[in-house]
């Protein structure tokens, strides 16, 4: 069966990955997954909200949290009262820059990119 043709209305942008050392890298899934623990609160959610496990994102967190100098993310187990996570002062810093430097690199290549979009079927 051939490949179907992709929506012109599905277009995505660039997809940044950082490497800044040796084994460690962010990326758009990491900052997708500090985003979502920013937004709601939880690792469970903001994993679910990725169609990702709990466990393949508390191992994310785990990974971020191990790499950088401080925790990125601050997490309270659950139980009676329920847990949560959020973002350390650090953690909003790392997305804050990751994502300004997404937009970056966006505007730097659009000009090609859209030659490039140009030259499709």
């Amino acid at each position: 069966m051939p490949a179907r043709p992709r929506s012109r209305n599905n277009i995505r942008g660039p997809r940044l990955r950082v490497l800044l050392s040796e084994g460690v890298a962010l990326g758009p899934g990491k900052a997708d997954l500090l985003e979502g623990i920013r937004d709601t609160g939880s690792i469970a959610a903001a994993g679910r909200r990725m169609k990702m496990s709990y466990t393949r994102a508390w191992g994310l967190v785990e990974t971020m949290n191990r790499e950088f100098g401080r925790p990125l993310v601050a997490a309270v187990k659950g139980g009676a009262n329920r847990g949560g996570a959020t973002l350390t002062p650090l953690g909003e810093e790392v997305l804050i820059r990751y994502r300004r430097m997404e937009a970056s690199a966006a505007r730097a290549i659009a000009t090609d990119i859209a030659a490039l979009r140009r030259k499709l079927r």
